[in-house]
């Protein structure tokens, strides 16, 4: 690593991104692994800069003083040894104005503001043949105006650099300026680092089939035998199998994602919903030739062949080497040991052919989980001797298959999600949607099964009302952000109100982002009690879907904040000012 060349503190010149002006600004920090320094311009803008950006005040004004000769700078129009001030001038708007300095490809002097510049604020010093923008009380007869179509040239140029980012995101800066030999430490790793990694590698699986041998009680078949292991695995890689063949057959449309590194963007096969039909179309037909109860006889072995596959592939992708260095996550940057790398993932984009496998795996999971509800509704039909299903396992079905289909109907819109634009393919990754989606978001219908529940008039009509309002909330929240990014000038975001920030970007503060700031996560919420109240209240195992989902959610609106704050900086603050609560209205 390089020494740090300039001091915390010290003044110096700094580059502005995108252009050839240098202006003042003061070292905040310096990060030793990035070999980036944080300035702060004298507007409060902060930004971070390479040190080839960077020159210390003495060498700027010397290169200044010796770029032009003694004898061109005295026919030179456009000459700037030093600054001559206007008589007009007073101290204070001296002191208060940014340190105007040269263009170094045309020598001319620019006063750079990070607002929209006005025609007459803009003035031409006649005394030295300087072109100079100048604020304050003007004497009329030491200035004159400049011509419009200079003053129009002049704002589009500094609109433009005040559109630049604040701070990058420690996913870009990893991208764009790291990719080095040695990786970049994260000093702020997720989940609590290795240890909180190798904790949840354990102990999710543990829990898991903990809480499916409580739901099934007595008839949890725990013992693995050779051929039962062996027939359960076959079967579900012939899920998957399945679920592959779905995923490439020219049904559907394809879709770009988001930009990557290089600049490209990958191609992926939105064809989700049709694979669930079609699915729906084969488990029908193969209704009357197999008993689908086998799959909650051997629920335990099924469990654990997801288990073993989720292991392996995270393994294959965890170790695989000579991965482009564009295609590493931040984890895959980061200075954390096996486990960390394991947990998170290492490879950003895994493909196998022309399938995404980290969209495939969130397909299997949510069709894994629509099939399982289904063999419940089957086994608590054998099981309890019932003729139709109860009210509750309709209730549960039906919610959660909504859920389902309002996702796969909406896939195209889970490109740009942060889970598949800037997480890594790993055990969490794998785990998270091979097996947790299908074998704990099922908990409800497998509950059901072995535990009749009569559920009241009262309690089935508030967990429909709390469905509508929790699906209603989602949609509306999700239809408004989508709209307002595919396209801010859409009729149907016309009306929205929004805060512009000088990272270019609009936040929304009116139709329900103006309520909070993640209404999308409020609606999922409260979609996820109503799954729970149809279980009743003998049990708390019914109710982990809802509690796990709080706690995620919660987790992931603090993730989320920290990052809007290095990313818009003040105007975060301006934001959380005008919409103060985060997810549930005057609550939190």
């Amino acid at each position: 690593m390089r020494d740090q060349k300039y001091d915390k503190g010290e003044t110096v010149m700094a580059r502005w991104p995108g252009s050839s002006l240098f202006y003042e600004v003061q070292v905040i920090t310096f990060d030793e692994l990035t070999q980036l320094y944080t300035v702060r311009y004298k507007d409060g803008t902060e930004l971070d800069i390479k040190e080839s950006d960077i020159k210390s005040m003495i060498s700027f004004r010397s290169k200044k003083r010796s770029s032009v000769s003694p004898s061109r700078r005295s026919r030179s129009r456009s000459r700037s040894p030093g600054r001559s001030r206007s008589p007009g001038r007073n101290q204070k708007n001296a002191q208060s104005s940014p340190r105007p300095t040269r263009e170094l490809n045309t020598g001319n002097i620019l006063q750079v503001h990070l607002t929209p510049l006005k025609l007459q604020d803009y003035t031409i010093e006649k005394s030295n043949g300087e072109l100079e923008g100048v604020e304050g009380n003007i004497v009329p007869q030491q200035v004159t105006k400049l011509k419009e179509e200079q003053v129009s040239e002049i704002n589009d140029k500094v609109l433009r650099y005040s559109l630049a980012p604040r701070n990058e995101s420690k996913t870009n800066r990893f991208h764009k300026e790291v990719l080095q030999e040695k990786p970049v430490e994260n000093k702020e790793l997720e989940f609590g680092g290795t240890i909180g990694a190798f904790f949840l590698i354990i102990t999710m699986p543990l829990l898991l089939f903990y809480m499916l041998m409580t739901c099934m009680q007595t008839n949890a078949n725990i013992y693995f035998t050779k051929s039962d292991f062996i027939n359960t695995f076959g079967l579900f890689l012939l899920f998957i199998f399945l679920q592959a063949f779905l995923y490439v057959v020219p049904i559907g449309k394809m879709a770009d994602g988001a930009p990557l590194v290089n600049g490209k963007r990958l191609k992926y096969k939105v064809n989700g919903l049709y694979a669930l039909l079609l699915t729906a179309a084969v488990v029908a037909t193969l209704l009357y030739k197999i008993d689908l109860l086998y799959v909650y006889d051997h629920f335990i072995q099924f469990a654990a062949s997801a288990t073993l596959f989720s292991v392996l592939i995270s393994i294959y992708y965890g170790v695989s080497s000579n991965v482009p260095k564009e295609e590493l996550s931040v984890a895959g940057h980061s200075a954390g040991n096996f486990f960390y790398k394991f947990f998170m993932g290492r490879k950003l984009s895994p493909r196998i052919g022309h399938i995404d496998v980290k969209c495939f795996s969130i397909r299997l999971g949510l069709i894994g989980w629509v099939l399982i509800n289904v063999v419940m509704l089957l086994a608590e039909l054998k099981l309890q001797q019932r003729d139709i299903p109860s009210a509750s396992m309709i209730l549960v079905n039906s919610f959660q298959l909504l859920y389902v289909i309002y996702t796969l109907w909406n896939e195209e819109r889970m490109l740009t999600s942060l889970e598949i634009v800037h997480k890594g393919y790993g055990f969490m990754f794998a785990f998270g949607n091979l097996v947790w989606v299908p074998f704990t978001y099922s908990l409800q219908a497998l509950y059901l099964v072995t535990h009749t529940v009569e559920i009241s008039l009262p309690l089935a009509l508030a967990s429909v009302a709390l469905k509508v309002i929790g699906f209603s909330v989602f949609l509306v929240s999700n239809n408004q952000k989508y709209d307002f990014r595919k396209n801010p000038d859409d009729p149907r975001s016309a009306d929205l109100e929004t805060i512009s920030t000088s990272a270019g970007n609009k936040l929304l503060i009116s139709g329900w982002w103006g309520i909070v700031r993640h209404p999308n996560y409020c609606g999922d919420i409260i979609m996820a009690w109503s799954w729970c109240l149809p279980c009743g209240f003998a049990h708390i195992i019914p109710y982990f879907y809802g509690i796990f989902l709080t706690l995620l959610l919660v987790h992931r609106e603090a993730r989320d904040e920290k990052q809007c704050k290095i990313k818009y900086g003040l105007d975060w603050e301006k934001y959380c000012q005008r919409v103060p609560y985060r997810i549930f209205p005057y609550i939190y």
